[in-house]
């Protein structure tokens, strides 16, 4: 199998595409996208309002769609990209589709450092998973910023 060298700043960017679409649709403006072989293989945002449904995050959102792409619902050997620290349904679902590596662009303000709480679920035999943190913080956390300042105003 052919190595790719990963760019998490290139895909960081495409998952805050995903955000950006979310935040004209008056959605909380998260984004995020599943690659494998260094190719996209599914893609969401945030669409509980607009589809009151509680499920309606972008993580749940692009495993789904990843799962029907690679028609399992392990999603083995695969990067998740997302522009927002998960919460706590979306990080069950992360680990139980078997993501790989786990990539976050802004952290939650009122998480309480949710995967740190959580690194002996992350870290166990069960749910290997590498997480990194910070990719395009300012960028992730800005256009968050701005969705709440319009919102309050």
């Amino acid at each position: 199998m052919k190595k790719y060298k990963t760019n998490h700043k290139y895909w960081m960017k495409i998952a805050l595409f995903f955000a950006e679409i979310a935040f004209i649709q008056g959605e909380v403006p998260v984004g995020s996208l599943l690659i494998k072989s260094n190719k996209i293989i599914g893609f969401g945002w945030n669409n509980s309002i607009q589809k009151n449904d509680p499920t309606g995050h972008s993580e749940i959102i692009t495993l789904r769609n990843s799962g029907k792409f690679l028609k399992n619902y392990r999603l083995l050997n695969s990067s998740l990209y997302v522009t927002l620290e998960p919460c706590i349904m979306c990080l069950g679902a992360i680990l139980n589709s078997r993501i790989k590596n786990l990539i976050i662009g802004a952290k939650q303000k009122n998480s309480n450092n949710l995967l740190y709480k959580n690194d002996f679920i992350l870290n166990s035999k069960k749910f290997k998973i590498k997480i990194i943190k910070n990719v395009l913080r300012k960028q992730c956390s800005t256009l968050l910023k701005h969705f709440f300042l319009n919102k309050r105003s």
